[in-house]
């Protein structure tokens, strides 16, 4: 089995690299195994709802990177106190998560595994993994809460406090805790990563080459860096929105579909002369994304539509994840 050495924290290039080695794996029966590591970023899983399963006035506040992974399960918030690790290999369950419950044993930690996947200290989730099966390969990659900020993974995954309507696998989040206490001696980050992969057996270095780069550069930029993979592949869902406006009470009905906004109606006891025409024609089609939103608006007078009100209370009201917005505007103005 080959060991890839990667020291990019860019989830965009190490999610395209993985991407890379099974392509390669499918292609002549190579085995590889990686460690890694993120700058803070949510990984959502392959079938979720991506704007269900995070906060994303705080994704945005705080510069964290929201990016889809290939297989399936929930959510999960990387660091650079998380190490992550990946198994690429020819269809064989018996490869995966024992050696790192070895490693991990290896270094005085009492673990257990818990279900398939999971692996805990002290009834504390502290690894969960996931598996994406294609061309006879299959990619095993989990996660290793070394020493996370595990007050900001707490905050990140929150959804919004209105419920989505959504076809969406949503994420189990239970009980976590770090690694870190549990060893005999502290190990900085670097240190545990270079202990979990020597307790790994097997291992041959493997170093891609310039085409290979290339390759995974392509990937990163045509699939991991793109709105429509990260936001636009989620399943169909409806959200309602609503809030109080000093021109009158509002309730908005979006349905959303790979990530673009496909029908949405209005109720409330604002006046107005109830055609939304204007404002539908330039809406639906659009990505459900702020900016996006904010542009629909454009030029649009929603006076006629919603006495009073102005193109910015329709921005706020309608942009994804809005009630932080909504809290400011309510608390800022009054209402």
């Amino acid at each position: 089995m080959y060991v890839v050495k990667n020291h990019s924290i860019k989830p965009q290039y190490n999610l395209a690299l993985e991407e890379h080695l099974c392509f390669r794996a499918m292609r002549d029966g190579s085995r590889f195994f990686m460690l890694w590591r993120n700058e803070p970023s949510i990984i959502v899983g392959r079938f979720q709802n991506t704007l269900e399963e995070i906060d994303a006035a705080f994704v945005e506040e705080r510069g964290i990177h929201v990016v889809r992974r290939n297989s399936g399960g929930g959510a999960v918030y990387h660091d650079l106190g998380n190490v992550n690790y990946s198994f690429v290999a020819p269809d064989d369950f018996a490869l995966f998560t024992g050696p790192i419950i070895h490693a991990l044993a290896a270094m005085g930690v009492e673990v257990e595994l818990s279900g398939r996947n999971d692996i805990t200290v002290a009834g504390k989730k502290v690894s969960g993994g996931a598996q994406y099966r294609r061309g006879g390969v299959t990619l095993h990659h989990g996660t290793l809460l070394y020493d996370s900020d595990l007050d900001v993974l707490s905050r990140v995954l929150r959804p919004s406090e209105e419920k989505f309507q959504s076809k969406a696998v949503k994420s189990v989040r239970g009980r976590v805790g770090n690694i870190k206490p549990f060893l005999p001696r502290p190990l900085s980050v670097s240190e545990f990563q270079s202990r979990l992969q020597s307790a790994v057996e097997g291992l041959t270095p493997f170093a891609l080459d310039s085409e290979a780069l290339q390759e995974v550069r392509g990937i990163e930029e045509e699939k991991y860096s793109t709105w429509d993979w990260n936001y636009g592949a989620s399943p169909r869902f409806t959200e309602r929105k609503k809030t109080r406006f000093p021109w009158g009470g509002v309730e908005a009905f979006l349905v959303v579909n790979e990530g673009r906004i496909i029908e949405c109606s209005f109720r409330g006891d604002y006046f107005g002369n109830g055609d939304y025409a204007p404002l539908l024609s330039r809406l639906v089609g659009r990505t459900y994304e702020r900016e996006s939103v904010a542009q629909a608006l454009e030029g649009v007078d929603v006076h006629e539509m919603f006495a009073g009100a102005s193109s910015t209370d329709l921005a706020v009201l309608l942009s994804p994840n809005v009630y932080s917005g909504l809290r400011n505007y309510e608390h800022q103005n009054g209402v």
